[in-house]
């Protein structure tokens, strides 16, 4: 009995995959134009779902930024509460948890940011990253 003849079955084969995608972008399409609140054409549907997808996935990279902010200098938690932002038209956990990071960001009188919050943020970006330059290559 040789080994060589007991191969495992293969995956679904590239046809079959791409009938499954096809399949799931008709469902997401359909799901999209049932919603009925912003597309009334599959051509809309189809664009918008890649605008959602493209916003989502910005959002968790600016998130992402933001977290590492927390950490480095600069402005954390503005830098997060903008990804939440961009997510929160899609996500409903992003329009939740952008509240709890608005809550935490210090205002003014008008309910917006702070304008000092806003200032020694872009100051200490600006100065780490010229810290960063000067100690990478100038010193």
């Amino acid at each position: 009995m040789s080994t060589g003849d007991a191969r495992p079955p293969a995956g679904p084969r590239r046809s079959e995959r791409r009938e499954q995608l096809d399949e799931l972008l008709e469902a997401a399409v359909e799901a999209e134009i049932e919603t009925g609140e912003r597309e009334e054409t599959v051509a809309e549907a189809e664009r918008n779902l890649v605008l959602r997808v493209l916003r989502v996935t910005l959002g968790i990279v600016v998130v992402g930024v933001g977290i590492s902010l927390l950490v480095l200098p600069g402005p954390g938690l503005i830098v997060i509460a903008g990804g939440l932002a961009l997510m929160a038209q899609d996500v409903p956990f992003a329009r939740r948890w952008l509240e709890k990071v608005r809550e935490r960001i210090p205002e003014d009188e008008d309910g917006g940011i702070a304008t000092w919050v806003i200032v020694l943020s872009a100051a200490a970006l600006v100065a780490s990253i010229a810290g960063s330059i000067w100690f990478t290559f100038l010193r």
